[in-house]
């Protein structure tokens, strides 16, 4: 065997090792990347989530703050079912699963109702409307607020549990949260 040839033959099996060593290094940081691509999307969209929830019950807060409330000893308040449709819009409107809000029933606890509702969802969404919520002033002499508190959790479904148990098929991942978020606003009437 010439010496050119013993060459370019010696050439190719490294070459092969090293295409074999790039190809054992994507084997394994493909899954990786995977890994934090995926949670990276899904972080951000429970992030995303979470401020389309706060923006929702804020307006509804703001919009029973300015109700009446000499509905309240109404079964069903309409001041109360406006509240829950403004919430239930605003969630639509930013493409967020309503779970059936819109025709959920509420529980009432004296000023307090609680819609719950979980249709097409992976668990219970729980919208609270307490319009006998108060606050106590911190400067100078205290003054009481009547206040109307709205509250919402909203259970998200994170990606990330379809991607674990294809990595490691005997790991456990709960896949659900509970998102909560709440706004209080000063009654005007």
């Amino acid at each position: 065997m010439s010496p050119v040839e013993l060459w370019s033959r010696r050439k190719l099996e490294a070459l092969g090792r090293t295409e074999a060593s790039q190809i054992v290094e994507l084997a394994v940081s493909l899954p990786l990347l995977a890994v934090v691509v995926i949670g990276l999307t899904d972080f951000s969209g429970a992030f995303n989530t979470k401020f389309r929830l706060s923006n929702a019950v804020r307006e509804g807060a703001r919009f029973a703050s300015s109700q009446r409330t000499t509905d309240l000893s109404n079964p069903i308040p309409l001041s109360i079912s406006g509240v829950r449709d403004v919430v239930d819009n605003s969630l639509v409107a930013v493409h967020i699963n309503d779970c059936g809000l819109s025709t959920a029933s509420p529980t009432n606890a004296g000023l307090t109702w609680t819609y719950t509702a979980n249709t097409g969802c992976p668990g219970t969404l729980t919208l609270t409307i307490d319009r006998g919520s108060v606050f106590v002033t911190g400067a100078g002499t205290p003054i009481t607020v009547e206040a109307t508190h709205v509250s919402i959790q909203y259970p998200y479904q994170w990606r990330f549990n379809r991607v674990i148990g294809v990595l490691i098929p005997s790991a456990t991942y709960a896949g659900v949260t509970l998102i909560s978020t709440d706004a209080v606003v000063q009654n005007l009437n």
